[in-house]
């Protein structure tokens, strides 16, 4: 089963959890770079009061402006995303008594800003770097590597059949535009994910919103690994397009 998303900085629980629940995570760095999304930001809530929250911003140079594709975006200030970055989530996390399981996370990041300049690079490493706090050992890809048709739904489709996967895992937004016959004539299933709606556990309750720092400071990598155990049993039966 693969889960197709673009690399998202420290990225939030939605997403965390989407690919948690996958087998493979097909990292969408050739479609454009946005700056109102996740690339190279992401939103840090307290760990005791969750509703306050800042964002975490590295700021990025685009050079081809608005056509810029996520692989081709740059740090402005590889030094100063460092220096932001270890700051912020040491404000925010360091007295969490999961800290040197978030610092581990930390540090991969920032070893990662030490070697480049590539925002999806530094995205990428921020998640894969959660994941395997979590025990996952599925397989990463760049969709950039592998050729596909032009199309929105084809594009998606060609990426999980080159990939031999059997599944696909759609998110809430994906359902508003795929076309599941391209899928169909790949013979590849398409399952519905979305997180529980549950707005009385604040695990849940700000998924969409924030980063997976918080959750990974609140509850340690057992314990969140096991809620979103929890969640998976859902999302395997699914809801077949």
């Amino acid at each position: 089963m693969c889960a197709i998303h673009q690399p998202n900085l420290f990225p939030r629980l939605s997403t965390l959890a989407k690919l948690y629940a996958a087998d493979r995570w097909i990292v969408l760095d050739d479609v454009q770079f946005a700056r109102r999304d996740y690339q190279h930001r992401a939103r840090l809530a307290a760990l005791d009061e969750p509703a306050h929250q800042q964002w975490l911003t590295l700021p990025t140079h685009l050079p081809d402006g608005r056509r810029t594709l996520i692989s081709q975006a740059r740090l402005a200030d590889p030094g100063r995303s460092r220096r932001t970055a270890s700051l912020l989530i040491r404000q925010y996390y360091g007295r969490s008594r999961h800290w040197p399981a978030v610092r581990e996370v930390l540090e991969a990041v920032l070893d990662e800003l030490e070697d480049t300049d590539r925002v999806s690079d530094v995205a990428r490493a921020s998640t894969v770097a959660l994941l395997t706090a979590l025990g996952w050992s599925g397989e990463v890809l760049n969709s950039s590597a592998i050729p596909t048709r032009e199309g929105r739904s084809e594009r998606l489709a060609d990426l999980a059949a080159a990939t031999s996967s059997t599944h696909y895992l759609c998110g809430t937004g994906g359902w508003r535009y795929l076309d599941t016959q391209a899928f169909d004539a790949h013979g590849i299933e398409v399952l519905s994910f979305h997180t529980p709606v549950d707005m009385g556990d604040p695990l849940w309750r700000w998924a969409r919103q924030t980063s997976s720092l918080w959750a990974m400071s609140s509850l340690g990598p057992a314990a969140f690994g096991e809620k979103l155990i929890e969640h998976r049993p859902a999302v395997a039966l699914g809801v077949s397009a």
